[in-house]
């Protein structure tokens, strides 16, 4: 089967990776304030959340897998932090590690891609290639920024579950992480313009 056929639609391709979250942030908005009780111990509505978006999280991106046939590395390495972060929350009762797996991610997304800019290569052309067609310089000068995007995005996380609320922080990693990733690849157009190759360019 080919790459092609293999092709999710961009409805399903959003429901597998971004479902999750936003089931996330629903389940906590209706049970941010309730308390269970389950073999004797009380749990908060956030930890009862978090235990439901484990499976959640390993089964969509286990469907992306069957469906496309392959996963990229940042997705396997997420999913992997998502069960043994989320997971000792709720061992623990703790939801401080939960809290602090975002930073963690993107810290471990900044040093595989300073690893690669030390070696002169450029990772991330190796995950994003195929949906940004650019010359080796530009995907020098795309690393060295997302490398520094994803540090000040693991600060940004760090500060805000550290000074703020729980209410503030799902917030944050509902929307305020998609929307600065969002922002972030809107500012390189001039990067794209100026270093990006027709597909059919040999």
């Amino acid at each position: 089967m080919t790459d092609e056929t293999r092709k999710l639609p961009g409805w399903l391709k959003f429901l597998l990776e971004f479902g999750p979250v936003l089931a996330f942030f629903i389940g906590y908005v209706k049970l941010k304030d309730m308390t269970f009780t389950l073999a004797g111990q009380d749990y908060s509505g956030f930890l009862v959340v978090t235990a439901a978006f484990i499976p959640l999280m390993v089964i969509c991106t286990g469907l992306l897998w069957l469906l496309t046939g392959k996963l990229s590395q940042m997705q396997v390495m997420t999913v992997v932090l998502v069960v043994v972060f989320g997971g000792l929350s709720v061992w623990l009762q703790d939801e401080r590690f939960f809290k602090m797996k975002p930073s963690i991610i993107y810290m471990l997304f900044a040093a595989i891609l300073g690893f690669g800019l030390m070696r002169g290569q450029s990772y991330l052309s190796g995950v994003m290639g195929d949906a940004l067609p650019m010359r080796p310089e530009g995907w020098m000068i795309l690393t060295r920024r997302m490398a520094l995007f994803f540090v000040a995005l693991a600060l940004a996380n760090e500060a805000i579950w550290r000074l703020t609320d729980t209410d503030t922080w799902v917030n944050f990693k509902t929307f305020g992480l998609p929307l600065a990733m969002m922002g972030f690849f809107l500012a390189q157009g001039g990067l794209l313009k100026a270093h990006g190759i027709d597909r059919d360019e040999g």
